[in-house]
């Protein structure tokens, strides 16, 4: 078995984290990551806030074991935050904060609410903000994984960061779908991985079946960084670039950007109608380049056990006879 001091942080069996997807994340596959010994995330960015205590005691209702709630603080309100640490979740997990916000306050309040600090960094400088604000857990994470990201790769900017933030135990985020991602993350520093696109094509993914059946279709290839799905929405990132599939919604308005600005109410509510009825050409699908690696939909448990047994085998096994005893 695969344990790293994170392990023992987190009180968590296996150094797997969900990755907390405001859209693709609900409370069974939160629960059922969790059960299987990772760290379930619910991402709760859009939650409203007095939805926030119903669905945390759900999770609660379904594991016994740790989880997480995660917010992108940009965007995020008040009443949602203050809600959540009312119910004292053993994980504070946030992203993408304003320049001008105060970390160290908010991850005061979250410790004095009993939780652990988790911040997802994708630039040496803001993981050493969040590390001097009394993050616990730092994620760096690189440009390959799904939704919103920044530029570094994770093969780059993971050993940087671990190297920057010290003592503070750091997991691996971004392009990562299977053990061999979880070896390689270990390799370079990390204590674990988060994933986000994987858990997406998951038995209890909220996902429309459309949409996992896009996951499975992607070859990794066909993701790009982009605004528009963004500006359809109205909704603008702190230095983030969304990666996703490039489908006909992509195609439509990729160089006409400036007409989507205009258009923006008409665009928003074709995106809204395609998403609801699982439309994957015409909806705004925010997935890694890992998507390449991933062929089936299995149960969330299974996916951590496998990725764990994966690397446990390339750690033990092949990587060893690549060293000369001589």
């Amino acid at each position: 078995m695969i344990h790293t001091p994170v392990c023992d942080l987190l009180q968590i069996r296996h150094p797997i984290v969900l990755g907390g997807m405001a859209g693709g994340t609900s409370v069974p596959l939160v629960a059922a990551v969790s059960n299987a010994g990772g760290l379930g995330t619910l991402g709760i960015a859009r939650t409203p806030a007095e939805q926030i205590p119903k669905d945390i005691a759900a999770i609660r209702e379904m594991t016994t074991r740790p989880f997480g709630v995660n917010f992108l603080l940009f965007d995020a309100r008040e009443s949602a935050i203050d809600a959540a640490l009312k119910e004292r979740p053993p994980v504070f997990s946030a992203a993408w904060a304003r320049a001008d916000q105060d970390l160290r306050a908010l991850f005061g309040r979250a410790h004095e609410a009993g939780s652990l600090v988790m911040y997802m960094a994708g630039t040496v400088a803001e993981a050493l903000r969040a590390k001097a604000a009394g993050a616990d857990v730092i994620v760096a994470q690189g440009t390959e994984g799904g939704g919103h990201v920044g530029w570094m790769a994770s093969m780059a900017v993971l050993p940087m960061i671990v190297d920057a933030v010290g003592s503070t135990p750091v997991l691996a985020a971004g392009g990562i779908a299977d053990g061999r991602g979880l070896a390689a993350a270990l390799a370079l520093g990390a204590q674990g991985a988060l994933l986000g696109t994987r858990f997406l094509a998951t038995k209890e993914s909220p996902l429309h079946p459309n949409f996992k059946q896009a996951v499975l279709d992607s070859d990794g290839h066909d993701t790009m960084l982009t605004e528009i799905p963004d500006i359809a929405r109205g909704n603008v990132w702190p230095g983030a670039m969304a990666r996703s599939r490039r489908n006909a919604f992509i195609e439509r308005w990729a160089g006409r950007e400036w007409e989507l600005r205009a258009r923006q109410p008409e665009a928003f509510a074709a995106l809204q109608k395609a998403s609801a009825a699982g439309v994957a050409d015409n909806a705004a699908l925010l997935i890694g380049q890992d998507a390449g690696l991933i062929h089936d939909i299995p149960a969330a448990g299974e996916i951590v056990e496998r990725i764990v047994s994966e690397a446990e085998a390339l750690l033990k096994d092949r990587l060893p006879k690549l060293v000369s005893a001589g």
